[in-house]
């Protein structure tokens, strides 16, 4: 499953290219981030996910 949309980050990028599997490795890298995040807030006893927990 794809977390990212493509066209955002591409326009992020402004100008440069990027291969398939840089899109994937920041998938990873978005969904490793998100499952920290869900594990620090349920930690502090909350189900509303803040800045911080990133």
């Amino acid at each position: 499953m794809a977390y990212i949309v493509k066209s955002a980050v591409r326009e992020l990028l402004k100008g440069m290219r990027a291969s398939d599997d840089f899109f994937k490795a920041l998938d990873a890298v978005v969904a490793a981030s998100c499952k920290k995040a869900i594990e620090r807030a349920k930690g502090n006893g909350r189900k509303t996910l803040r800045g911080i927990d990133l």
